[in-house]
Formats: structure tokens, sequence, C-alpha cells
């Protein structure tokens, strides 16, 4: 027997005598226990339990499209189209205060497809009546149709308030940072441009008192803008009347400020008649003393109203209900002053909210 032989026999015994070994055993692990979303219906309706929390969160929002006509809305066209995407989360917890409420609402627009922003479009804490970050003054709550011109250039404001409410009833106050808003100027007598007074609005003080009494609802509200010296006060309410909601409000200005800078004085009325479950008709009108023109953030305007003419506006706004959650709204407003051309303006718009 050569020696290739013995080496081969030698391995075949070798293996003949060697148990075989199982493969080692797979052990699953055990499975997490799943923690299902629960409801939590303390705060209303739509809100959740974040899992492993006590701490209860909402997410809702809307998608909107909108054609906006009118003399120079888009650039050098008379019309533009333009969408927004709006979603805010809102937190609410128990704590021995009350309610602890954190609200984050985000906004992406789109005027087209290269021309897009997104704006964080409130922040803020809310707990025991206080409230601190970004928030809607009193002054962006209006009258029901869209021809009622009576709020705030910029109604968005870092601000901190203090609110009271009792069942029907709520009173007030806040301290603003304006320095988005209107800037008070003199004509410059070599170029006949308004020049600023002073450098940005910093601080501004609101106050704001309504309720509801039936079928009855009023607000007031005031500020005083402290750069520009000047304030603003603001009286509008509402009344069930036949098969609709009259509403009328009024405003006056002491100065242009950053409260309300159109006009000295305005007088604005509308009618919301409810001609269906889904149709709403809005017909409205407003009168302005003294009138010198809308403003927009960080605009120069006159330190009065001294010889400026007056001006009257009216409008029509149709809401419809297309089915649960998605409606269509389209308004259309004249406007005529006494010192400038009059205008036509509207818009188009479909709103799916969630």
């Amino acid at each position: 027997m050569n020696i290739r032989m013995v080496l081969l026999a030698s391995a075949a015994a070798f293996a003949a005598s060697t148990p075989v070994l199982a493969a080692d055993a797979i052990v699953a692990a055990e499975p997490e226990p799943v923690e299902y979303v629960r409801v939590c219906d303390a705060y209303g309706t739509g809100y959740f339990y974040i899992p492993g929390t006590e701490t209860c969160l909402k997410i809702e929002g809307y998608i909107r499209f909108q054609v906006n006509v009118g003399e120079d809305v888009g650039g050098d066209s008379d019309w533009d189209a333009v969408t927004r995407g709006q979603v805010q989360f809102t937190a609410k917890s128990d704590t021995e205060y009350g309610p602890l409420t954190g609200v984050i609402v985000m906004q992406f627009n789109a005027d087209n497809a290269t021309a897009q922003d997104a704006i964080l479009d409130s922040a803020y804490l809310d707990i025991a009546g206080f409230r601190a970050g970004l928030f809607y003054s009193w002054w962006d709550d209006g009258l029901s149709g869209e021809t009622d011109d009576i709020g705030s250039v910029v109604t968005l404001h870092n601000s901190i308030r203090y609110q009271y409410e009792s069942g029907t009833f709520y009173a007030g106050i806040s301290v603003d940072e304006l320095e988005d808003g209107v800037y008070q100027g003199d004509v410059d007598p070599v170029t006949g441009l308004l020049v600023p007074n002073d450098g940005p609005n910093n601080v501004g003080v609101a106050f704001g008192i309504g309720g509801t009494a039936g079928a009855f609802s009023y607000q007031v509200t005031g500020g005083w803008d402290v750069d520009n010296e000047d304030g603003a006060v603001r009286a509008m309410g509402t009344v069930d009347i036949g098969p609709g909601t009259l509403g009328l409000a009024a405003v006056y200005s002491s100065g242009p400020n950053s409260y309300y800078s159109t006009a000295e004085w305005a007088v604005a009325a509308e009618y919301a008649i409810k001609a269906t479950d889904k149709l709403k008709i809005t017909p409205g009108v407003q009168y302005y003393g003294n009138y010198i023109g809308g403003a927009s953030a960080f605009d120069t305007v006159p330190s009065d109203y001294d010889g400026a003419g007056d001006a009257w506006k009216v409008g029509l706004t149709v809401d419809y209900q297309i089915v649960d959650n998605f409606y269509a709204k389209a308004s259309v407003q004249y406007l005529d002053p006494d010192d400038g051309d009059d205008s036509t303006t509207g818009y188009f718009r479909l709103q799916r909210s969630f």
C-alpha cells in the first residue's frame, strides 16, 4: 500500500468516527409590547395620547388653491394662482395650574414651482391665561365676509399676554413687538418722498374685551403704538337676524400706527345670509374717513391724516361647502377712493381641511 492510499484511508476513518454536531438553535427575541395610540377626549375631538406620555396631541391643517384677480396681483399680470399647505400641532397636558398648551403652525406657500417659502405661522405656549410666543392679536379678528378692512397691517407678533375667560366673557392685555409695523414720516422738501421720523417700532400695548349674549356677540379692541405715539380703538358686534347674521364695526385711529393706519376712521357692515345648509352669501360695505390707503410691513406712512380724502368699498363673498371638510369660496371687492383710482379685486378658492 503506497503512502497516498494510507492518507486517504486515515481521512475516511477520521470522518466516520467524528460525531455530527447539530447547528445551534435560533432563539427568537421576545417581542416588545406594543402601546397602541389612545384617544384623548379631555380636550375635545381629534386629540390622542403621545405613546408613553400623558400629553395629548392634535394634528390639523388645510390645503388651499387660490386664483387672485385684479390689477398687478401677479406682477405684470392681472391674475395669479397660489397654493398653500398648513399644518398645526397642538399639545396639551394637565398641570396644577390648569392645561399647559403648546401650539406650532407651519405654513408652506407656492406662487409657482420656483417661488416658494416655508414660514412659522405661529408658535406659542399657554397656561393659566398667560400666553407667550408668536401668535395673532385681537386685531386679526374681523367680520364674516371679505369686505371689511378694520385690522392691523401686521397682526402676527412676538407677544406676551394675559387673558381672563369666564364662560361667555373674556378680557385681556398684551405687550407686542412691532418692529415689522409701519413708520410715521414727513415729506422731504427736496425729494418729495416720505422719510421715517424714527427707527423701527419697538413695542405696543393692546387690549381685547369680548363675549356673547344669546344671539349677540361683541368685541372691543385697542392698541397704543409707543414709537409712533398714536393708537387705535375698534368695536364690532354681530347679531342673528332673519336668515343670516348682521355684523357691524367701527374703528378710530388717532394717527397712522401699527394697529390701524388705513384711515382716521371707518365703519363697516356685512350680512352673512345662510341661504342653505351649504351656501352662505355675504354682501358688505365700508366707508373710510380721511383714507390714506393700505400699507404693508415696514412701510412709511404720513404722520397724520390731514388733507386725505374719503373712500368707500363694496363687496360680495360666496361660500359653498362641496362636501365635509371641502369648500369653495369666491369674493369680489370694489374700492373707490377720492384721491386715487378705483380698483376691483377678487379671488376664487378651493380648500380641503383636516
